[in-house]
């Protein structure tokens, strides 16, 4: 758990230093923003998930990327410092964030994995 919070940590550095519309001015807003973060996508975004199943079918599922954007964006209104500036930016940041968190899980897993098996 704590491995994969440090690698949540990694992730939103890589969508702040990579979308201009995102601010997080210190290294304490970024922790309580990764908490938030965690909170929100454990908590809610599993209800949203659900009430949105017919959008997300006819879709194919790529409506769930406008739900991270949103999880992303209700972060920033309620961590008053991590600014985010637009949608737009919500949903290039919960992108990046998902796909270099994903990639960096996968990583630590997969070393694991391969260690477990020797």
């Amino acid at each position: 758990m704590l491995a994969r919070f440090i690698l949540n940590i990694a992730a939103l550095l890589v969508a702040v230093n990579v979308v201009p519309g995102i601010n997080i001015p210190s290294w304490g807003v970024l922790i309580a923003s990764v908490i938030v973060l965690s909170l929100l996508n454990a908590v809610l975004k599993p209800v949203l998930v659900l009430l949105t199943l017919p959008i997300n079918i006819l879709t194919l599922g790529l409506f769930i990327l406008f739900i991270n954007a949103f999880m992303f964006y209700l972060a920033s209104e309620i961590i008053k410092d991590f600014r985010v500036d637009s949608f737009s930016d919500a949903f290039f940041g919960a992108l990046i964030f998902t796909i270099v968190s994903a990639l960096l899980n996968y990583i630590i897993t997969g070393s694991r994995k391969e260690k477990r098996n020797k």
